[in-house]
Order: C-alpha cells, then sequence, then structure tokens
C-alpha cells in the first residue's frame, strides 16, 4: 500500500509499505477514504523529530469502510464505514469506564510514562502505523471505530477522528457560563470548532485571536469576533477592556508549543533538534521548553475566578509557569488529550443533522490525493494559500 512516512525533519514521502493484516482478535483493518493532516503532525515534522524513526507511519485522522475484522470484534462488521479515533482505548479499563479514554491503562505507552497509545504519533505514544495511508489496521477494533451513515461526504463525519471532540471538550473544560464570554487563541482547526461550539452550547459572545487573515475570515462567518493579535500591543489588556474590564470568563488556548511570539522558545527548540536522538531524547524529557507566548496571553487575559482550558498540545518538561498570575487570579485549569468516545454521543447527532449546526462542511480548505502529502504538509506548516484543513484522499 502507498503510505505517508517521516524521513526526516521536515520531510514527508509517500512510499510503498506493507499492508496491515488482522494481527490480534481485537484488530479491524479498514481501506482508508480520507484522512486529515493535523497540526498535530506538524509537531513530528519539526519539534518532536527525536522521537521519529525513518518509515513511521504517519496520520491519526481516518475513516473508510472496514475490510476485515477479528474474531473478537461484533459491533462493525466488513463494508461498514467508520471513523477512527486517534486515541487507541480498549473500552472496559479502570480508565475507559471512567470516561478518561486518553489515559487507557490496556494501551497505556508505560515505557516513556504516557498515556494511552495513539495512531500514527512518535515513539512516545507507542509508534502505532497511522492513518495516512490506503489501509489502516486498527487495534482495540472491538470498541474504537465509530460506525457513521453511509451517507454523506466524508468530511461530514471524518472530524469525529479529532478535530470535533478536541474542540467539544476543550469548551466542556472551559465551562462558561450561559451568556458569558469566551476568548479562543489560535483559530486554527481545533480553535475553529471550539469558537463555534461555545456559541452552540450557549456563549453570548466569543472573542477569537490568530495572525492568520484567512482563519479570521472564516472564525467571522459563524458569528466570532476575529482579532489579528499582532495589532495589538497588549493582548490580555485589551481582552480584559473588551470584557467589562475583567476579561473573559473562560479562554481557551488552541495554539500550544510552536506558539508564534516565543523566540527564546523557538531557539531552544531549534537546538534541540540539531542534536543526535541519543541526546536529545533524555534533554526533551527532562529540560524542554515551549513556545508559552499565547498560554502567558490566555492566563493573563482570563477573568479572575475564570477558567483557561487548554486543548493545544505541550511537550515540555522545563517550561516557566507565572504561578503567581496563576494563583493571584485564582484560575482554574483544564487540559489534555480528548477523550473522544466520551463526546461522540453528542456530538453524532449534530454531525448526522442536515441543518450542520456546527458548520463542520466550512472546515476543510484543501482536499488533494495522498500522493500530493509532502506538499500538503509544507503548505500547512507555512499557512500558505489560505490553508486551514487538509484532507487527503488515497
Amino acid at each position: 500500500m502507498k503510505a505517508v512516512t517521516w524521513q526526516g525533519k521536515r520531510d514527508v514521502q509517500v512510499k510503498e509499505m506493507p499492508d496491515p493484516k488482522i494481527e490480534e482478535p481485537t484488530d479491524v483493518v479498514i481501506r482508508v477514504t480520507s484522512t486529515a493532516v493535523c497540526g498535530s503532525d506538524l509537531h513530528l515534522y519539526e519539534v518532536l523529530a527525536p522521537y521519529m524513526h525513518e518509515d513511521d507511519i504517519l496520520g491519526h485522522e481516518p475513516m473508510g469502510i472496514v475490510e476485515q475484522v477479528g474474531d473478537a470484534v461484533t459491533h462493525v462488521r466488513a463494508g461498514d464505514r467508520v471513523v477512527i479515533p486517534f486515541n487507541i482505548s480498549c473500552g472496559s479499563c479502570f480508565m475507559c469506564s471512567r470516561g478518561l479514554f486518553s489515559q487507557c491503562e490496556t494501551t497505556q505507552v508505560r515505557g516513556e510514562g504516557k498515556g494511552a497509545a495513539l495512531l500514527g504519533y512518535t515513539q512516545l505514544y507507542g509508534r502505532v502505523p497511522g492513518g495516512q495511508a490506503e489501509y489502516l489496521r486498527v487495534p482495540q477494533g472491538h470498541f474504537g471505530p465509530i460506525k457513521v451513515s453511509d451517507d454523506g461526504p466524508d468530511e461530514k463525519y471524518l472530524f469525529l477522528s479529532d478535530v470535533l471532540p478536541t474542540a467539544w471538550q476543550a469548551v466542556a473544560y472551559a465551562d462558561p457560563e450561559p451568556g458569558g464570554t469566551v476568548a479562543v487563541f489560535g483559530l486554527g482547526p481545533i480553535g475553529q470548532m471550539a469558537a463555534r461550539i461555545a456559541l452552540h452550547r450557549g456563549a453570548g459572545r466569543v472573542i477569537g485571536l490568530d495572525p492568520v487573515p484567512e482563519r479570521r475570515a472564516m472564525a467571522a462567518r459563524h458569528g466570532v469576533e476575529a482579532l489579528d493579535p499582532t495589532d495589538i500591543d497588549d493582548v490580555p489588556g485589551s481582552l480584559i477592556d473588551m470584557v467589562d474590564g475583567r476579561g473573559p470568563d473562560a479562554v481557551i488556548e488552541a495554539v500550544g508549543m510552536e506558539a508564534h511570539g516565543s523566540p527564546r522558545g523557538k531557539l531552544a527548540q531549534a537546538a534541540a533538534g540539531l542534536l543526535p536522538d541519543a541526546v536529545s531524547q533524555p534533554l526533551i524529557d527532562k529540560a524542554a521548553v515551549d513556545r508559552l507566548a499565547a498560554l502567558h496571553a490566555a492566563l493573563k487575559s482570563t477573568r479572575r475566578g475564570g477558567t483557561v482550558s487548554i486543548s493545544g498540545v505541550y511537550g515540555g518538561e522545563a517550561d516557566p509557569f507565572p504561578m503567581m498570575e496563576v494563583f493571584d487570579r485564582q484560575l482554574q485549569i483544564r487540559m489534555g488529550q480528548a477523550n473522544v468516545h466520551r463526546w461522540v454521543p453528542e456530538l453524532l447527532p449534530l454531525v448526522d443533522d442536515p441543518a450542520d449546526p456546527l458548520g463542520v462542511a466550512d472546515l476543510t480548505t484543501h482536499q488533494l490525493p495522498l500522493s500530493e502529502a509532502p506538499g500538503a504538509y509544507e503548505m500547512f506548516q507555512k499557512k500558505e494559500d489560505g490553508c486551514i484543513k487538509v484532507v487527503l484522499k488515497p
């Protein structure tokens, strides 16, 4: 089969790789019909390269048609159309029974001290071959695959794999009061959907911040007040002034470890990337720093007693954190990988709704064949051609 493989920093290639097969009774094999490029994939493309290996298959946002099922799989069968969650969970362990599917004890990568294994995401999360390929083996397939309707384009359902549950959890964790104000830092795919979901769930006002004009224009189409942070000298101060002199009730940080405006963090990440893996891996594990400009601005913008919900991915172990600011402002902070299956029962009816209340149809900006994945990664990283969300078609 053809698959998108990691070959080095900023180097992905479409190669012939062995077809996957059933290895465990709980496995499922699907023929991938659509698979997306996520902002988290760009961390593998750049910052997390020391944890990648040549020919690792990328991608954690796939859907397709079931080809084969293991003997223990009963809820899906060959021919079913399914979406595959990015986290691999068993559905029955201590963590899964509490809705913490991203912490599944059956698939935890204990050797790296991490939570549930993820599709296509570095040795830190199990080196499980990902879904940017013609075929995909789905571990824990007795639980993971989400069966969806045969009707409608893939893009109607594809984002149940990651974007929609991640954005829904971000808003649930932010927990704004009805009619309250939410600010969203970063209007990439997660920020876009988080802003729309916040409005759908009753926020009276959503303010989005992103330096990319096309992202702001998309957000504005859905009722978001979209601001360019590079035009604002003091982002926290301006947000506080905009919202009754107090600031937003809740702030969602949807940027993550590669935020703009963090030159020291960028330099540290670049320096670590130049070292041999044997040196850089323990350095990252013990002393890595993230680019924290967006996070610090989010913490300083939230009204006193408010909530900061962090959905951006971070990997630092020695990040400077403004404890005095957080303590003095009495902030609540929630974060973590999305527990996909926890939110699917709430999301699926909205996705099925022909009225498209979350505007899912207005997210994909580029639909490309799998063979064009290398250019898609470069375009997405450089934010060229109005690229917000790429869907690859094997």
